[in-house]
């Protein structure tokens, strides 16, 4: 177990909060991911999220001074978010012609993911404006059929434009 928290450079699905702290912990970093996802909830997560990857520096990181921390970390959200950006503009773009199948094939799991993704908040916006899960309720039953559709709409009309 390491004696400071990092954020990961490996390790990471957007600015490696998660692989740091769960590297520091000594577990899963997937544990850490759920436990975040389901802290989101409540908005604690994001901000949670959101204050870790400003303050906690970089894994082999050799700034010190806090300030220094905070403006390394805040140059590597911005290529990170940017690099971000650009594969979700790829990803509703379409296949070019000029793609080779190695990336339309990585362009669709993108699409399948993010329709996946999109299915699952609907579903849980629909059961929270069902009572299901009362304190969900953010847009109540015709957003959460919105969102439904949308996230199926986006796999189908993946299928259909093979």
């Amino acid at each position: 177990m390491q004696n400071r928290i990092y954020r990961s450079r490996t390790d990471r699905m957007l600015f490696g909060v998660c692989g740091g702290l769960a590297k520091y912990l000594g577990i899963d970093p997937t544990i850490i991911r759920v436990v975040f996802v389901l802290l989101a909830f409540s908005g604690v997560g994001i901000l949670a999220y959101i204050i870790m990857a400003f303050i906690v520096p970089l894994e082999s990181s050799k700034k010190e001074e806090p300030k220094d921390v905070i403006e390394e970390n805040v140059e590597d959200i911005k290529e990170t978010t940017t690099k971000l950006g650009y594969e979700i503009r790829d990803t509703f773009a379409g296949t070019d012609k000029d793609k080779n199948e190695e990336d339309a094939k990585i362009q669709e799991r993108r699409r399948n993911a993010l329709g996946i993704i999109i299915i699952v908040v609907g579903v849980i916006c629909l059961l929270g404006a069902l009572n299901i899960f009362h304190w969900i309720n953010w847009w109540g039953t015709v957003g959460a059929l919105v969102l439904i559709g949308l996230g199926v709409l986006l796999i189908v009309g993946l299928r259909r434009s093979k």
